[in-house]
């Protein structure tokens, strides 16, 4: 159906039974066959016409539901195409080339479009459901359109627009809130969050201002002052949270390095940082999603703020792991320091790894310490941390580490 030939099975055996035509007629002496052979010449010669003659440029549009979908659901993809140019265009198939990691019936039938000199519309949109498998940017399209003449006798296939950009996020996974992390703050500079109207004692008030809410108006206040009084925005605090991706590529598989959603252990613990950032914010903590040297890999999420959430998503959706190993760093990081919770998220992990850890622990209120390939020992000589292996099921494995609690130092 994407071949470059022109012409149809149709085209072609017409294209040769002219050609037979051409060849026996002198040997028959038949003056039938020629005038045969010079129709069917004609014919496919016409069809040829028709096709090049529908040549038009084209505008194409690509929207997205969601916008940014998470790996292993689906999208909805629309596809809008606005033709240019003064000749028709006729009836075909499309298909949208999809890359590796996105999967879907990106095909259907093309509507003939009418002339530019005509009132008739010259824009067509159509949709199709496709399932992103791998986290990442992808790029979809171009549009491939192929059409052909009324006859069936020739077709054409080109393509139209510009690739899409789609970015996938990380999975989430549903983490259960820790009992070790309910009311923690570690010590660390809290940030401000605005509540309205909560608190009763310590709420300031000041004169009402036009287009406050009725439903914030103080009447004890109002009342004591004989006009009328507003609650002020009142200023509270949320804890901290860390949390530190160990990207060395030593403690992943090579290929980690190349394109997001190519090692399924690395991408255990991509999905494993995007749902502890899920849980952590919605459980009202600040958090700072960092390297072990402190380099940010998102900007940092406050409590409660959805946009600065999905925001993180994005940015974690196109980390790799690197070269250089920069777990040593983390020592230096929090040295003289103090941090809320913490929460480690490693590879391969090896004892002299582990050991230097150690001296971080007491440094969090609550460090969380989560190896995919943990060596034998590993956990014991991170003295301090509450550890766990992070298996296939994530979710056990963050249960696992919070009921392990502290190891004693």
């Amino acid at each position: 159906m994407w071949r470059s030939w022109p012409l149809t099975l149709r085209g072609t055996s017409a294209l040769v039974l002219a050609l037979a035509c051409g060849l026996l007629a002198p040997q028959l002496g038949l003056v039938e066959l020629v005038w045969l052979g010079v129709l069917l010449v004609a014919l496919v010669a016409g069809s040829l016409v028709a096709v090049l003659a529908s040549r038009s440029r084209a505008d194409v549009a690509r929207t997205f539901d969601p916008a940014s979908p998470v790996v292993g659901t689906e999208v909805r993809v629309r596809v809008q195409v606005a033709l240019r140019g003064g000749a028709p265009s006729l009836g075909g198939r499309w298909r949208d080339e999809l890359p590796s990691g996105v999967d879907g019936p990106a095909t259907g039938a093309f509507p003939a479009l009418a002339s530019g000199l005509s009132r008739g519309d010259r824009s067509a949109a159509f949709d199709y459901t496709a399932v992103v498998q791998r986290r990442g940017i992808h790029w979809l399209g171009p549009l491939w359109l192929s059409t052909a003449d009324p006859f069936g006798i020739a077709r054409r296939t080109v393509s139209l627009g510009e690739p899409t950009r789609l970015v996938v996020t990380p999975a989430v996974i549903d983490l259960p809130t820790l009992p070790g992390l309910v009311g923690r703050a570690g010590g660390a500079v809290a940030s401000p969050v605005n509540r309205l109207g909560q608190g009763a004692d310590d709420v300031v008030a000041r004169p009402y201002a036009p287009g406050d809410s009725m439903r914030r108006i103080h009447w004890r206040a109002s009342a004591h002052r004989d006009q009328l009084m507003v609650r002020q925005e009142e200023q509270e605090t949320s804890p901290e949270a860390t949390i530190v991706l160990d990207r060395a590529s030593s403690r992943w598989s090579p290929v980690a390095m190349e394109h997001p959603g190519t090692d399924p252990t690395f991408e255990r613990a991509v999905t494993l940082c995007a749902s502890a950032l899920v849980r952590l914010v919605h459980d009202g903590y600040a958090v700072d999603v960092i390297e072990p040297d402190g380099m940010p890999l998102c900007r940092r999420v406050e409590s409660a703020d959805s946009i600065a959430l999905d925001d993180a998503l994005l940015a974690l959706a196109t980390v790799t792991a690197r070269t250089d190993d920069r777990l040593p760093a983390i020592v230096d990081l929090f040295a003289g320091a103090t941090t809320g919770p913490l929460v480690l998220v490693s590879g391969r992990l090896m004892a002299a790894d582990a050991a230097p850890l150690a001296a971080v622990a007491h440094h969090s209120s609550f460090p969380l310490l989560l190896a995919t390939a943990p060596e034998p020992g590993a956990f014991t000589a991170a003295h301090g941390w509450a550890a766990a292996e992070l298996g296939e099921d994530l979710a056990q494995s963050w249960r696992g580490a919070g009921r392990g609690g502290h190891v004693p130092a």
